[in-house]
C-alpha cells in the first residue's frame, strides 16, 4: 500500500487534475483512500480540489468519527464508507461531477450501450442510480445494487462516482466515463449508435479475465448493430485487444 505521504500527495494530485480538467468547481467534489482495515484518507469540505495542500487531508474511521486533521470531513464522506463496506476489494473513491456524464445523469439516461470496446472492458457499463439527498444516508441506497457489480456509477441529477484499487485508477475511470459521455453524446447528435454484437462484446469481457480485472459487469445491445463485413471475428478480436492493451499501457 502506498505510504501516507505519498498517498496525501496522490490525492491532491488528483484533485488539481479533476479541477483542471472541470470534472469539479469551487469546492465540489470528494476524493478518499483506504490507509488500514479501519481508516479513510479524505479530502475536507469547503476547499477546492484545485488547491489542496496535503496538510489539509483529514482521516476517519470507518464509522464516519474523524480521528486526525485539523478540518472537518465532507458530509458525503458517508457515501465512501459505504463503498468500502461494501466492496473490500476498493482502495479509493472519487466523486465529482464532469459535465458530460452528469448532464446525462440529470436527463435521466445511463450509460451501458456497448459501443466502445476500451470502456467495456475497463467498465462494462456505466448504469443510473436513482436520486438521493446529498450527505444523508439516502444518497448511497439506490447506488449499493449497482455498486456490488460496477466501478462506475452515474448519481441522477448529482454527479459521477467511481472506485480503484489506487486513486490515480478511481481518477483513470472517471476521466473514462467522461470521455464515453462526449463521445456517446457526439454519436447521438450524428443520428445513429452502432452497438457491438453479443459475441463481440463476450470477447471483450473474456479479455476481462485475461488482463486480470474481476468482475463482469455487463452492457446493453441496443440501437444499430456493428457490422462484421469489415473483416472477421479473430481480426475483430485481435483489433481490439491491440486498442485496449494500448489504453491499459497509457494509464
Amino acid at each position: 500500500m502506498t505510504s501516507g505521504f505519498a498517498l496525501r500527495r496522490e490525492i491532491c494530485e488528483v484533485g488539481r487534475r479533476i479541477y483542471q480538467r472541470g470534472y469539479v468547481a469551487a469546492n465540489d467534489g470528494n476524493i478518499s483512500a483506504r490507509i488500514g482495515e479501519d481508516r479513510i484518507l479524505c479530502t475536507p469540505t469547503g476547499v477546492s480540489k484545485g488547491y489542496m495542500k496535503e496538510s489539509m487531508l483529514a482521516i476517519c474511521d470507518m464509522d464516519g468519527a474523524q480521528v486526525s486533521g485539523e478540518m472537518k470531513i465532507s458530509s458525503e464522506l458517508r457515501m465512501h464508507l459505504e463503498v468500502y463496506q461494501l466492496r473490500q476489494d476498493c482502495n479509493a473513491v472519487i466523486h465529482a461531477h464532469p459535465p458530460t456524464a452528469t448532464g446525462y445523469a440529470v436527463a435521466g439516461i445511463d450509460l451501458t450501450q456497448c459501443v466502445l470496446p476500451e470502456v467495456i472492458v475497463s467498465l462494462g457499463g456505466v448504469p443510473l442510480a436513482s436520486y438521493g439527498t446529498p450527505g444523508g444516508p439516502e444518497i448511497v441506497e439506490p447506488m449499493k445494487p449497482l455498486l456490488e457489480k460496477h466501478d462506475a456509477v452515474l448519481m441522477a441529477n448529482h454527479g459521477v462516482v467511481t472506485l480503484g484499487s489506487h486513486v490515480m485508477d478511481a481518477h483513470f475511470k472517471m476521466e473514462t466515463v467522461e470521455h464515453f459521455a462526449k463521445i456517446a453524446l457526439t454519436a447521438q447528435q450524428l443520428g445513429t449508435t452502432n452497438t457491438l454484437t453479443g459475441d463481440q462484446v463476450q470477447d471483450l469481457l473474456e479479455l476481462r479475465t485475461r488482463f486480470g480485472i474481476t468482475g463482469r459487469p455487463g452492457c446493453e445491445l441496443g440501437g444499430s448493430p456493428a457490422s462484421a463485413a469489415d473483416g472477421s471475428r479473430e481480426e475483430l478480436v485481435e483489433l481490439i485487444t491491440g486498442q485496449v492493451l494500448q489504453h491499459l499501457k497509457g494509464q
